[in-house]
């Protein structure tokens, strides 16, 4: 129509090029990734698992972009592609709207809000306690396994969700016909693929077990947390923590989409992946007490990997400059966005 201005895609004019080339990757690497897993040859496998891995983690972290409606202006559009990310990643058992409202109550009400108290649960059942402490030592991560069988099953198990039952029952039987296709094509690419899952689930659950130390509450619908205590912005910093590769690692702290800003993610939530270092530099500067390296925290991570599966406290951080600063932060397990519905 003469004179008409077409309205922008990207919400940020800054974004048009970082976020086109990081979901081609995506969108590319991951049936690339997968091809490549069923290829002879022992590096063109290495190299699929690296870009499988890659490319589910980014499709994570984009879910969480799309749920913060930080890439495009159309709130429709960053629900249509959030809801594409959790088809690569798995999460597409609940709807999209379902995730997005529960992360959300994790930023407003300034805690974990979760669905499913895998702690008590496990604490009930010693039979399924003693198997998943078992394979939480042996790196398997049996809890973040057990959040996601939970939401498959929990249309079946709660008279309130039962309308999600169809949902999880078509998904289920499409995801079932594709990766039985894909097994009767490379029973390896299917072995190689469960590898790249595992260790997205690591990179992910590394990353949120040490973001918070927020307290977590079980809670389904939209029942409110208890007020125990005053939740402030001045709280949220102080029981967040900026888990980076270092500020200078620009590429490595890629491979998180940047998530690991949290500090600054959570002073301005609507602030995109692509500025986050950006934004911590011009709030914290070099020095912020609430940033914890990776290599720090390396340790702790497999240190504590069956004690946090069942422990009451997050444990603490200790000042910086200590020599073993990250050596009692225990951490976080269970709070993924993937399963908080």
């Amino acid at each position: 129509m003469s004179g008409s201005t077409a309205l922008p895609v990207w919400r940020y004019a800054d974004g048009r090029w970082p976020n086109t080339l990081a979901l081609a990757l995506v969108l590319l690497g991951w049936p690339l990734g997968l091809w490549m897993l069923g290829q002879p040859g022992w590096l063109v496998n290495a190299a699929g698992v690296a870009l499988t891995t890659l490319t589910l983690t980014w499709s994570a972290y984009f879910l969480h972009e799309f749920a913060h409606q930080t890439i495009f202006r159309d709130a429709r559009d960053n629900e249509r592609w959030g809801t594409l990310m959790t088809w690569i990643h798995g999460s597409c058992f609940a709807p999209f709207a379902d995730l997005r409202r529960k992360h959300m109550r994790h930023h407003t009400e300034r805690a974990d809000v979760i669905t499913f108290d895998a702690r008590g649960f496990l604490r009930r059942h010693p039979w399924v306690r003693r198997l998943t402490l078992a394979l939480e030592w042996a790196y398997i991560p049996a809890v973040e396994f057990l959040m996601r069988g939970y939401v498959i099953a929990l249309p079946f198990l709660d008279e309130r969700r039962r309308s999600g039952r169809r949902r999880v029952l078509l998904v289920g039987a499409v995801r079932l016909a594709f990766w039985a296709a894909v097994a009767w094509w490379s029973l390896k690419a299917v072995a190689l693929y469960a590898l790249a899952y595992l260790l997205f689930i690591h990179l992910l659950r590394f990353a949120d077990c040490f973001q918070h130390t927020y307290d977590a509450y079980p809670i389904l619908d939209n029942e409110a947390i208890p007020q125990d205590k005053v939740r402030d912005r001045a709280y949220e910093q102080a029981n967040t923590y900026s888990d980076i590769v270092g500020l200078d690692a620009r590429w490595l702290n890629l491979l998180w989409l940047n998530f690991g800003f949290h500090n600054a993610h959570h002073d301005r939530p609507v602030e995109p992946w692509y500025r986050l270092p950006r934004l911590h530099r011009q709030l914290y500067g070099e020095d912020y007490p609430q940033v914890v390296t990776v290599r720090e925290l390396l340790g702790a991570y497999h240190r504590h990997r069956v004690r946090r599966v069942l422990a009451d406290d997050y444990g603490e951080v200790r000042p910086p400059g200590h020599p073993d600063r990250a050596a009692g932060f225990i951490g976080a397990v269970g709070v993924s966005f993937l399963t908080a519905v």
